[in-house]
């Protein structure tokens, strides 16, 4: 087991742990960048199905009914994300 005494070495753990810390700092950004595209993604697919009819305003009305169901869920999804970054 003396071949191995190198991982009793602290500036080798030392960095080990920085490497460890900065992976888990890249995947923390992944999963915000997903959660924020797919808020993205949600969102744009909800208007998208719209099926506007009626004047401007019964049109706009529409797509205020859809916000409202969507946009919340959208910036749940982008708090979450904003708190796994912290």
């Amino acid at each position: 087991m003396e071949g191995f005494g190198f991982f009793n070495d602290p500036d080798l753990q030392r960095r080990i742990q920085e490497m460890m810390e900065q992976m888990q700092g890249a995947q923390n950004l992944a999963w915000a960048d997903n959660a924020i595209g797919l808020a993205v993604q949600m969102t744009v697919a909800a208007v998208s199905r719209i099926n506007l009819q009626g004047s401007a305003e019964d049109q706009a009305n529409q797509i205020r009914q859809v916000m409202a169901t969507v946009f919340p869920e959208a910036v749940t999804l982008v708090r979450e994300a904003r708190q796994g970054l912290s």
